[in-house]
């Protein structure tokens, strides 16, 4: 059943005035009464429309500031009347409230007051009171009234109008109320979260109003959407659409380089949420090699990401490698044209934006959610352990390797010298088969752990671990410490001559 409805009048009351005068000149054609108030009026009129004013319908003014315009009984009784029901007809005649058939709103711009750094009195006073109700109710009758909520959907309602003559189906009137309500729970949630201001989150509200549909999942057979304004962290230069798994690896790569934002220039190679290689030198170049040399293995098939512009020779070097993305602050003109070569290729710059301080995800019936792990380990926090210290260059390498093991799938184990990634062990079961497998990787491709440095994402619960990474001739360790035989791997790394730091943070990531 299509239930058409004729629109003959129109509330319009919105804060962005562009592109509605294509609407206006629609309006005027098919003969539509338009009500209005304060700024929005006079923007009509300017655009050639006759408005009636809505203080004309209800006798009272715009009062406090205009904070109190269309809140009254003859303007929600004139959306809120159901056009069939008898007793709503009759004290629509006796109240004289004149229908009104289309509700045209765009709400205050609460986020983008906030985001502007605006006062707590400026962002109070863009929270939209007049404006939502109007919303609500038109979207609650939508059985009569057609709901345009949002700027947004201006383009839409001119090819409704122009495609109906004016008429308008259920079906129609539904879809927009369903858009009504998203913006209205929308809006709701953002100022909840302002109201929150940081304190811990006991209720969960998520809303995002902007997503982009993915190829699929995870797995083909699995469908995906991101949900996030994607282009205020990224500019896409060039090649195919990110996937589900791509943007996973994006995530990880650029929370690993936050870590490195104001160091020498720094390169990392990821795969699947994992550095299989990462380098600090004194140009990218280098960083890139060293990186690369990490595991080059791993890295085919990678997302490529580096805390400095990428220059020409550098990207020469890269484009040997085939890599799914590559992140950076910037490109050289002469490294885009070598790395484009490849049409898949994605390329994005990085910009500078807020990231979200907390974490969610679902699990079992419901979801997980905590705040971001943004502790860093300072070189002058380290608490010394054992009676051996390590030298300046090695308590570089033990930062760099925790960094490192923060960002890395527990259990974990790290191998760094001379700011380069060596070898690591991922989320394995068990600490030992973790510090066993990043062996193995460093001696696959040919370093030598003679003077390395260690980091664990978390405590030993035994010796054994520094055991064996005394016998492959690691002689610093970084870890947090907190187990109730730490006394026994002090011990040892004791009568070993070996360097043993602890942070008091445990640096899980499942």
């Amino acid at each position: 059943m299509t239930s058409p409805r004729r629109i003959q009048s129109a509330l319009i009351s919105v804060f962005h005035k562009e592109g509605l005068e294509p609407i206006v000149e629609e309006l005027t054609r098919l003969n539509i009464t338009i009500y209005s108030t304060g700024g929005t009026q006079t923007a009509l009129e300017a655009m050639g429309a006759e408005v009636i004013p809505v203080e004309a319908v209800t006798d009272y003014p715009s009062i406090l500031g205009g904070r109190v315009k269309t809140l009254h009984p003859k303007v929600f009784g004139g959306i809120l009347n159901r056009r069939e029901y008898a007793p709503d007809i009759a004290q629509i005649e006796e109240y004289d409230i004149p229908p009104l058939d289309l509700v045209i709103v765009d709400l205050y711009p609460f986020e983008a007051t906030v985001a502007s750094g605006s006062t707590h009195e400026e962002s109070i006073e863009k929270i939209d009171i007049g404006g939502i109700s109007l919303i609500r109710a038109a979207a609650k009758n939508y059985s009569d009234v057609v709901i345009v909520s949002s700027q947004s959907d201006y383009g839409h309602l001119l090819e409704l109008l122009q495609k109906g003559v004016g008429v308008t189906t259920l079906e129609e009137r539904k879809e927009l109320a369903t858009r009504a309500f998203r913006v209205s729970s929308h809006y709701d949630t953002r100022i909840h979260e302002w109201m929150m201001g940081g304190r811990t989150v006991e209720q969960l509200n998520l809303s995002e109003m902007q997503s982009t549909e993915l190829r699929y999942g995870e797995n083909p057979h699995q469908s995906g959407r991101f949900f996030g304004p994607l282009d205020e962290l990224f500019d896409q230069l060039h090649g195919k659409a990110l996937s589900y798994n791509n943007l996973l690896d994006v995530d990880a790569a650029v929370q690993l380089m936050s870590e490195f934002t104001n160091e020498e220039p720094t390169f990392a190679v990821l795969k699947h949420n994992n550095a299989c290689g990462m380098a600090t030198r004194p140009t990218l170049l280098e960083a890139w090699d060293a990186a690369l040399a990490g595991d080059p293995v791993s890295a085919f098939g990678g997302v490529l990401i580096c805390n400095r512009v990428i220059d020409q020779v550098t990207a020469a070097s890269m484009h040997g490698l085939f890599f799914e993305v590559a992140i950076a602050p910037g490109y050289e003109t002469g490294a885009l044209e070598i790395l484009q070569q490849k049409k898949n290729r994605i390329l994005l710059i990085q910009k500078p934006t807020a990231m979200p301080t907390v974490g969610v995800r679902a699990a079992l019936n419901g979801y997980l959610v905590q705040t971001k792990d943004d502790r860093t380990e300072q070189l002058n926090e380290l608490k010394l352990a054992t009676t051996t210290s390590a030298n300046e260059a090695t308590m570089k390498d033990l930062v760099f390797a925790m960094k490192l093991a923060k960002h890395t799938r527990s259990n974990t184990i790290v191998f760094t010298k001379n700011g380069q990634l060596l070898g690591s062990g991922t989320g394995q079961t068990s600490r030992v088969d973790a510090l066993k497998q990043a062996v193995v990787k460093a001696k696959n491709f040919g370093f030598d752990l003679n003077g390395a440095a260690m980091a664990s994402d978390a405590f030993f619960p035994f010796p054994d671990c520094v055991e064996l990474a005394n016998r492959e001739g690691v002689k610093a360790v970084i870890q947090p410490g907190g187990s109730i035989k730490d006394d026994l791997s002090v011990a040892y790394c004791n009568e070993n001559g070996m360097a043993m730091y602890m942070t008091g943070i445990r640096h899980f990531r499942h």
